[in-house]
This record gives structure tokens, C-alpha cells and sequence, in this order.
């Protein structure tokens, strides 16, 4: 891949990164909850998820989600059911606890780093127009002839690395609203997963 096209592709995924998504709103739920440094693993989980994508889109899954209603329709459904658990989940989630300290972070101590991880993943995963996205807007980049491991080498990992470093910008940020969070913290949990039951919902009604 020459630097030129590479630049370009570069310009392509901040832009597709400061588009507002689910894993974005993961990483900034999980900041203002837990703090930067336990929703580091948020941010893993969510690229490890998107490295998967692009390897299936490179691979020729997204060919086959494209042209198969079937495995189009059980994507769909497993990862609105998953989108909507997660929302239910946020919804009834008690308000973050603000810890008397000088970082006034929410206390992060019960976020298991395991769980945390397959959250970034599942939600990052959970969603087939994203692997549709990826089938359709990577090939415009690819060059002929070049192997398959080079190519994910320039396409995926560009690609996460600007993703993480914009869910953790956004996961900083988001701690930083803790003493607000302590006041109004069921607020923010039930619009949170409202988002989220809203983004799997129009998972299921969305067409192909």
C-alpha cells in the first residue's frame, strides 16, 4: 500500500471513528462508571471485535451475509438480543458509587476485567451492518495481489488503533463527570441502555 492511499484510508477511519456507535457509547458508559483504567479492557475487547470483522470482510464473510437472508437474519437477531440484554442490564444498574478521593472516580473495583473485555467484544461483534460496512468500504483500499496478512496488517490494524484511541479519549472524558454521575447516576445508566435497546431494536427492523 503506497503512503498516499494509506493517508487516505487513514482520513477514512477517523471519520468513520467520530461517527457515533455502539462501542463508543460502551466506552463512555464504562468510563463514567468505572473509571479510564478498568474500561482499558472495554476499549480491548471492542478492537479485538473489530479485528475479527475485518478478517471476516477480508475473508469473504460479508459476501455471504450480504447474499444470504438466513445467516443475515440469525446475525441480526443474536446481536439485537444481545445489544437489548446489555441495555436491560444498564437500565437496572444502580448509580455509580463516587469514591471520597482526590481522582473522584466511580469505584471500579467490582468491574471484572474478563466481563469488561466481553463486552468491548460482544457489543463490537454484535452488530452484521458493521461486517457489511467493512465488506463494502475495505476492498476500495486493498491492492491486487497483495497477501491476505499484509493487507489486515494495514487495513485492521490502522483501523484499531484509531478506534482505540478515540473509545479511550472518550472514556477519559467521560470520568471526569463522576460527581455529577453520584447525583444523577440512574439517569444516565437508564439513557444509556435505553440507547442501547434502541440501537438492537433497529438491528431486528432494519432491512438488507
Amino acid at each position: 500500500m503506497s503512503l498516499e492511499l494509506w493517508l487516505v484510508y487513514l482520513a477514512a477511519a477517523v471519520g468513520l471513528s467520530l461517527t457515533p456507535g455502539p462501542n463508543g457509547l460502551l466506552a463512555l458508559t464504562h468510563g463514567a462508571r468505572y473509571g479510564l483504567q478498568p474500561t482499558i479492557w472495554t476499549v480491548l475487547g471492542g478492537a479485538f471485535g473489530f479485528l475479527l470483522l475485518i478478517a471476516a470482510s477480508l475473508a469473504g464473510l460479508g459476501a455471504l451475509l450480504a447474499t444470504s437472508g438466513t445467516a443475515f437474519a440469525a446475525a441480526k437477531w443474536a446481536g439485537a438480543a444481545y445489544l437489548i440484554y446489555l441495555g436491560v442490564r444498564l437500565w437496572r444498574s444502580p448509580a455509580p458509587v463516587v469514591l471520597a478521593h482526590a481522582s473522584g472516580l466511580p469505584e471500579g473495583g467490582a468491574a471484572r476485567p474478563l466481563r469488561l473485555f466481553g463486552d468491548g467484544l460482544f457489543v463490537a461483534v454484535s452488530n452484521p451492518k458493521a461486517l457489511l460496512f467493512f465488506a463494502a468500504f475495505l476492498p476500495q483500499f486493498m491492492v491486487a495481489g497483495a497477501s491476505f496478512a499484509s493487507q489486515f496488517l494495514f487495513l485492521g490494524g490502522t483501523f484499531v488503533v484509531v478506534e482505540v484511541v478515540y473509545e479511550l479519549l472518550l472514556a477519559g472524558l467521560a470520568g471526569r463527570i463522576a460527581p455529577w454521575l453520584g447525583r444523577h447516576g440512574r439517569i444516565f445508566n437508564r439513557a444509556a441502555g435505553g440507547t442501547f435497546v434502541g440501537i438492537g431494536t433497529a438491528l431486528v427492523t432494519t432491512s438488507r
